[in-house]
């Protein structure tokens, strides 16, 4: 079947800029695409049409690549092409630039033994594919080289086992230290994948004789596509390889993610705790990676506390409100007072999704009150941040907490010294307000506001006239 392509992707685009002269070329691309193998078959036998209708340039920089990139499809329709691309050395500026064919057809054989050889038994397999598969492993073209690794499960599911052992080890292990840093990203992509289809006898002594050293350096790869790559499957090696080897050999690796300056490695690891929690236990795992992250919490660059504060809620989500009580609430708290304003409003944010995530109940007992206890800190920017929590936590909270134990705390501040503080109640009534009823509003609020609202400081008397108009309390 044809691959999908994006809309307006492809050489045949251009026919969006108006160019009427080339909507017949946007007719036979969308028929390249199309699911009819028929249609297929008919488009690629007028490739020729669309490449003189290109330019010999256009056809070299957008045609071949959108054929080569595009079409994973059944053997008739790759052997057309083929066929077509054959004679097209004329169209893409004569012999000089001939290799620039030999590129697409080298990717389309590559496609074309993923499909050839769930047909054939073993020996015919290695007289018939492997060849062109060993060549295609080592081939100079790096987009030829990208297309075996990309296509690795599927060939290793093709060719069975003992080929697998045989000949796609060595080469997966070429392709893990390849010189292009694509190509080492599309096979650590596959780590997880062939480590999961090797047979379950030998596989362990396979993945940390065969695989283990490779997967080592590539943690500390120079460029953060492939280290993201592989941090993206890594994890689910612990289930593979069982609790011992995890601990011994998988978990340095995973720390030194965890501490990579790029934020997805890190993002990547945290995702996909879980897993490792299934096979070490959460003991082990708190003893080990949690140390890690407490610390990035804690680190000296803003931007790195940032980042493991926008990770919190997924990692409690992974370890639990018990755990995530135990070992990471004071942290979550102790943000609230950072000296760096981002960092507190991050915290703020993550406090929301907390409460999403916990519940009301968990939100009223734990975190409302530590929160509503900075109201009375000296530090003014502290008592401000007490207002924002309300701000972000009382929809999540609900009627019954905003009005019992959040409400009374913001119209106490009210009467605060510092006018920031003041003109902050005054927007933390707008933002409320909605949230309460309607005695509540005329009751406590509108007195309040009314007050703010003849209040010496220009700011406090605008925000609160503000709130007034917003509320309806005039």
């Amino acid at each position: 079947m044809a691959g999908a392509a994006g809309p307006g992707a492809g050489p045949g685009a251009a026919g969006g800029d108006g160019d009427d002269s080339l909507y017949p070329i946007a007719v036979l691309i969308d028929e390249l695409r199309n699911e009819d193998v028929q249609l297929r078959l008919n488009s690629i036998k007028k490739l020729s049409t669309i490449a003189l209708a290109l330019g010999v340039e256009r056809t070299r920089t957008e045609l071949l690549p959108f054929l080569t990139d595009t079409i994973y499809d059944e053997d008739e329709v790759l052997l057309a092409l083929a066929e077509q691309l054959g004679n097209f050395t004329g169209l893409v500026g004569g012999p000089d630039f001939a290799h620039c064919l030999l590129d697409s057809v080298r990717l389309l054989a590559v496609e074309a033994c993923v499909s050839i050889a769930q047909l054939l038994s073993q020996d015919d397999l290695e007289a018939l594919v492997m060849p062109t598969l060993r060549q295609a492993a080592e081939d100079k073209s790096w987009r030829v080289r990208y297309m075996v690794a990309d296509k690795f499960s599927e060939l290793q599911k093709a060719v069975g086992p003992k080929i697998t052992l045989n000949d796609l080890i060595p080469a997966f292990q070429s392709l893990l230290k390849d010189c292009e840093a694509e190509v080492r990203a599309a096979a650590a992509h596959k780590v997880k994948e062939l480590c999961e289809n090797l047979p379950t006898e030998g596989r362990e002594t396979i993945i940390m004789n065969q695989i283990l050293p490779y997967i080592k350096e590539l943690v500390s790869d120079t460029n953060q596509h492939v280290k993201s790559a592989l941090a993206s499957v890594i994890m689910g090696l612990s289930t593979i390889l069982g609790k011992e080897n995890t601990i011994e050999h998988l978990l340095p690796l995973f720390l030194a993610q965890l501490k990579d300056e790029c934020p997805e490695v890190r993002l990547n690891i945290i995702s996909n705790l879980d897993c490792v929690n299934e096979v070490i236990g959460i003991r082990q795992l708190s003893q080990s990676l949690l140390p890690a992250i407490v610390e990035l919490a804690e680190d000296a660059k803003w931007r790195v506390r940032l980042a493991i504060i926008e990770y919190m809620p997924l990692l409690a989500g992974q370890l639990g409100v018990e755990f995530f009580d135990e070992k990471l609430n004071s942290l979550c708290m102790a943000w609230l007072v950072d000296h760096v304003y981002a960092i507190r409003e991050a915290a703020t944010n993550n406090l929301m999704k907390l409460v999403q995530k916990f519940g009301t109940e968990w939100a009223q007992n734990t975190i409302v009150p530590k929160v509503l206890v900075m109201a009375n800190d000296p530090n003014y920017l502290h008592r401000m941040t007490t207002l924002f929590c309300i701000n972000a936590l009382s929809e999540a909270c609900g009627q019954e907490i905003t009005t019992k134990q959040m409400l009374p705390i913001v119209l106490k501040m009210a009467g605060d010294q510092v006018a920031n503080v003041r003109f902050n109640v005054a927007k933390s009534l707008q933002k409320i307000g909605p949230i309460l009823d309607t005695n509540a509003l005329q009751g406590e609020v509108k007195p309040v506001l009314q007050k703010l609202g003849q209040d010496e400081d220009m700011d406090v008397k605008y925000f609160a006239q503000e709130a007034i108009s917003v509320l309806a309390l005039a």
